[in-house]
């Protein structure tokens, strides 16, 4: 569903009730504002964490660094369901 709204002159932005009731947002709940090409994404942030979204995902790229073509997610999720087919992750083996 799409909906509207307006900015105030505080530059504030009202989600409308519906919207707030099926994604269950409840006052006090903390929104990442991600600025991309076509507008802006308001994300809600997973309760415990402490940093925005892009400066996580920034940190995660910086540390696992992958100059190859971009993946399908369709190929990541193959290898994922491959990698738990065959008894999850190897990290303590």
């Amino acid at each position: 569903m799409n909906a509207q709204t307006i900015i105030s002159g505080k530059g504030q932005v009202v989600i409308p009730k519906d919207v707030r009731d099926r994604l269950h947002l409840s006052p006090g709940d903390r929104l990442d504002v991600i600025e991309r090409p076509d507008g802006v994404l308001l994300r809600r942030r997973p309760a415990g964490l402490k940093e925005p979204f892009d400066v996580v995902t920034a940190r995660i790229r910086a540390r696992v660094r992958y100059d190859g073509p971009p993946v399908p997610l369709e190929d990541m999720s193959a290898s994922i369901a491959k990698m738990w087919a065959n008894g999850g992750p190897d990290w303590d083996r």
